[in-house]
């Protein structure tokens, strides 16, 4: 069971993400709804997983994961992003993100990522 952080401005997509761990059995530590929120949680909570929308208000996803990256080499973020832009991805992984996860998602999908990402060490 990983602890997860969930960090996406849309409150429907961090509740059927809840429901998601929940079906996993992983634990939701912390929620943020913008990027500067995201940084202070993770901070605080400090989770085995951070799921982190590319598209967020007040500092984008791409800045959070650098910020935290930069703090934290081993940190393990999942980027979710609506976009299937090949750049954003590659930048997203350059940058030190472990995943990534295309919306619209299925429930299995996420879970298989959290546990690839989770047990790779």
């Amino acid at each position: 069971m990983a602890r997860i952080m969930v960090a996406d401005d849309s409150d429907a997509i961090r509740m059927v993400l809840k429901d998601i761990l929940t079906i996993g059995q992983h634990e939701l530590v912390a929620e943020a709804t913008n990027g500067i929120e995201a940084i202070e949680e993770y901070k605080k909570s400090k989770p085995d997983i951070l799921l982190l929308d590319v598209a967020m208000p007040k500092k984008d996803g791409i800045a959070v994961l650098k910020e935290i990256i930069s703090s934290e080499q081993s940190a393990k973020i999942i980027m979710i992003t609506a976009s299937d832009n090949q750049k954003t991805m590659k930048e997203c992984l350059d940058s030190g993100a472990s995943a990534y996860i295309l919306k619209p998602f299925e429930f299995q999908d996420v879970l298989n990522v959290i546990s690839n990402v989770f047990d790779s060490g």
